[in-house]
């Protein structure tokens, strides 16, 4: 009988750990019965189906679509690499798959016991992971290659106590999970084998991301340890403690991998900023661009040079309700851009527009600038409420955001002329 290091052996590759040959073409209809069968026409890819502004209902509203069927708080929120759908969690233990072109539920997700706060597509488009408070991660996928309007549940993988943060590889079928209880967890799908199990952090893993190039792990808990794993190995390639003082970050609330995997951006519950060499494992600088006592909730990294090589261009959102545009080539704080509460989510713009940062915030926002001068292009009013998450659609033609109102309303990005 193979043993669980062959096992994942077998699925990781060996120099790239995940490669396009190891992610599945296409799901095969084994005949499961699907959720939705619902056979209806696909919605449009453009904007032009979109319905007038002021779709929330609320007075100053430039949404061009609203939706309305969360009972409660909305969550998370995660938009199709491709399709003109999203995906949406909340307060009221559900989850949904809808068209951001009309607010139509496309599928219902249930099963959930506790508030769903996390949402997550697979690369491909063609698997939803739904994490929540309950500890359950649930999984759907496509059925058919008709259209992208029938879902079934596949799986639903049980191991940590609360989930705190869910991410897909970023090229295969692969899931990460963040727990409350201070595990981190690894499964292959569409089979949901466990493939690592990984320890060494004494508190709630509050964030992770896979380096963008696939090929390693950094994560972080609220004790304020940040680790560097070989998805390969249980054990850490280097972990960094508050017992280095210039790590002392009061905890650690998010991080960012800057996308030549080399560098990682970490915030602190007490507005700390690290920078860290990945292949150093040390702290090579200190960002100091907000206020003492504000936890820093975002990191994101823009390409303005239209590159995306080198140090990179961060940018760190805090509860101070700023948000700090970083050089880390100089370590120079390029500017400073206001929002009137915190600041709760950052996202880039793809190519070949990575200068368009959009930033939501508590102060009921959401907001698209150009990090190059630190201009604000847009605001994007509706929410009645603190803007709790936001993703791009359409290929960061839109932005879809999750409030505290119970709704998610979608904007587009551009700048008009009105």
């Amino acid at each position: 009988m193979a043993s669980h290091h062959d096992e994942i052996e077998e699925n990781l590759e060996d120099e790239h750990f995940i490669t396009e040959d190891d992610v599945l073409a296409e799901v095969p209809d084994d005949g499961d019965h699907p959720m939705d069968e619902d056979d209806e026409d696909e919605a449009g890819d453009t904007l032009g189906d979109l319905s007038s502004a002021g779709a929330s209902g609320s007075g100053d509203d430039n949404s061009v679509q609203a939706f309305l069927t969360h009972k409660a708080s909305v969550f998370a929120v995660a938009g199709h690499p491709t399709e003109p759908l999203a995906a949406s969690g909340g307060e009221d233990d559900l989850g949904y798959i809808w068209d951001i072109t009309d607010g139509e539920v496309i599928v219902k997700l249930t099963g959930h016991t506790d508030s769903v706060t996390s949402v997550a597509w697979s690369a491909d488009g063609e698997m939803i992971a739904t994490g929540g408070m309950d500890g359950k991660i649930r999984i759907w996928r496509r059925v058919g290659k008709e259209n992208y309007r029938t879902w079934e549940f596949l799986t639903q993988l049980e191991g940590p106590d609360e989930v705190m943060f869910l991410r897909w590889h970023p090229k295969g079928s692969v899931l990460l999970a963040g727990s409350n209880d201070s595990t981190l967890w690894l499964w292959q799908l569409p089979s949901g084998s466990t493939m690592q199990v990984f320890a060494g952090h004494t508190g709630a893993v509050q964030c992770g991301e896979f380096t963008p190039d696939g090929k390693r792990i950094v994560t972080a808990c609220a004790d304020g340890i940040l680790i560097f794993w070989d998805p390969r190995s249980p054990s850490p390639l280097f972990k960094l403690t508050p017992s280095d003082a210039r790590f002392e970050l009061d905890g650690i609330t998010s991080l960012g991998v800057n996308p030549s995997s080399t560098l990682a951006v970490v915030g602190g519950a007490a507005g700390g900023v690290r920078v860290v060499s990945l292949s150093k494992g040390e702290v090579v600088n200190t960002l100091g661009g907000h206020t003492e006592g504000e936890s820093i909730e975002a990191i994101q990294f823009v390409d303005l040079a239209g590159t995306n090589v080198g140090a990179g261009v961060a940018v760190t959102g805090a509860t101070d309700g700023k948000a700090c545009i970083w050089d880390l080539s100089t370590m120079r704080l390029r500017s400073t851009l206001e929002h009137g509460d915190a600041v709760t989510t950052l996202l880039a713009h793809p190519a070949p527009k990575g200068y368009l940062l959009i930033s939501a915030s508590a102060d009921k926002t959401l907001r698209t600038w150009d990090a190059r001068t630190g201009a604000l292009l847009r605001k994007h009013t509706g929410h009645q409420g603190a803007v709790l998450g936001a993703t791009l659609g359409l290929e960061g033609s839109v932005v879809i955001s999750a409030g505290d109102d119970g709704a998610c309303l979608v904007f587009t990005t551009e700048a008009t002329d009105e």
